[in-house]
């Protein structure tokens, strides 16, 4: 990745607890791990972080490609230890230790932080070994993926820019397709929420991106805000479309969601979705520097509240209404810091979040807006640049 790393908290972290360094063992899921390396790899490598740079253990499969691309100070095989001859005489545990081990005591290190998720196993191992092994609890490198380097937010702006694709050509079925004994129908067969799914996740792959899952709910599905939704497509009904599709190169994820509704959905929909929307813009008109991710939900639940519909802050218990938080961070996860919720803490400029709220109602059916945008100093950037409007068409976004 074309990334550069500010490791200074965390080196802090390692100085103030009189460590040696910090190791990452796990593989490119973690993305931590592959934020920390600048490297992806389907099976678990080894991360060393130490005061005064960051080294990479990787099979003799991977070496090629880490010495090219890792963005770290040195990446060594696995054979520099011997590995395959410590599996053959104590086991592929026990190896996978003595190797570690030696690879640690090549860097210095005695004594070492790991993250919450290192596995139990390696640490007992390393443990056994003589070093001392401490969890860093705060999730240190967590916190600092969450501020974004302007490298990083071009990633996902781009990103954006492949799911808004993808929504159009969702958003083209539903305006064109025709009206027959009450479902839609296109090119003569029912558009089915599993159609549109195939039809986004094609032009998602068209553009460089990839999604496991995507949402496309109509009626009372779509007022459970994580249900996929199925079958027939109805006129009159609210639909919700939410796709957060990853780049398949970069790693970096988009996030947005738009509700339509083909013909007249009455007017308590269209009323709730008004009142989605100017909750969605009181959340934007709070978002800067300095505030924190609480507030924004506050002025979202105010709205939504005002109009008088239940909101988790003013019944805990409630099952319709506005029932999830107004929006998360977005990056090599999906779901990261910061959190703009009722415990969301202070906004930071280069943090990417969702501003999404809604509301919902089996009887009605549910409303999502979503954008996703970076904070600045004095405001936002919105990375979103697709249209807001209840009636799908297949023009212009």
């Amino acid at each position: 990745m074309n990334l550069d790393v500010d490791l200074s908290p965390l080196r802090e972290f390692l100085e103030a607890e009189e460590l040696d360094g910090y190791l990452i063992d796990d593989d490119a899921s973690d993305s931590d791990q592959r934020y920390v390396s600048g490297f992806t790899a389907p099976d678990p490598y080894q991360t060393l972080v130490t005061r005064e740079g960051v080294h990479l253990l990787v099979s003799g499969l991977e070496y090629g490609r880490a010495s090219a691309e890792a963005n770290v100070d040195s990446v060594t095989r696995r054979a520099a230890y011997d590995y395959q001859q410590l599996v053959a005489e104590y086991g592929r545990y026990e190896g996978k230790i003595r190797m570690l081990a030696a690879f640690l005591e090549d860097h210095d290190v005695d004594s070492i932080a790991v993250p919450r998720n290192f596995p139990t196993g390696t640490a007992d191992g390393l443990r056994e070994h003589d070093f001392a092994v401490t969890v860093e609890r705060e999730g240190t490198v967590t916190e600092i993926r969450a501020t974004k380097t302007e490298w990083e937010v071009d990633q996902i702006r781009a990103s954006q820019r492949a799911n808004e694709a993808a929504m159009a050509r969702a958003e083209e079925l539903i305006a064109t397709a025709d009206v027959e004994d009450g479902v839609l129908v296109h090119d003569g067969d029912v558009l089915t929420s599993e159609r549109v799914t195939e039809e986004i996740e094609v032009t998602l792959l068209r553009h460089g991106c990839a999604l496991d899952e995507t949402i496309v709910a109509s009626g009372a599905d779509g007022a459970d805000p994580h249900d996929r939704g199925s079958g027939p497509l109805e006129p009159d009904e609210l639909i919700v479309i939410d796709i957060f599709p990853r780049d398949k190169e970069t790693g970096y994820f988009a996030d947005m969601t738009r509700t339509f509704a083909r013909g007249d959905p009455g007017e308590e929909a269209r009323r709730r979705y008004e009142v989605t929307r100017e909750a969605y813009e009181a959340a934007l008109e709070t978002v800067e520097a300095g505030v924190t991710g609480a507030d924004v939900h506050g002025a979202a639940c105010d709205v939504i509240e005002d109009a008088g519909y239940e909101t988790l802050r003013s019944d805990p218990n409630t099952e319709t209404g506005f029932i999830h938080s107004t929006g998360h961070g977005v990056g090599l996860d999906i779901h990261e810091e910061p959190s703009v919720s009722p415990s969301g803490g202070e906004l930071e400029a280069g943090h990417v979040i969702s501003i999404e709220p809604g509301i919902y109602d089996p009887a009605v059916g549910g409303v999502r807006i979503e954008d996703l945008i970076a904070v600045t100093e004095d405001g936002y950037e919105n990375l979103t640049e697709y249209r807001i409007g209840l009636e799908p068409t297949a023009g212009d976004r």
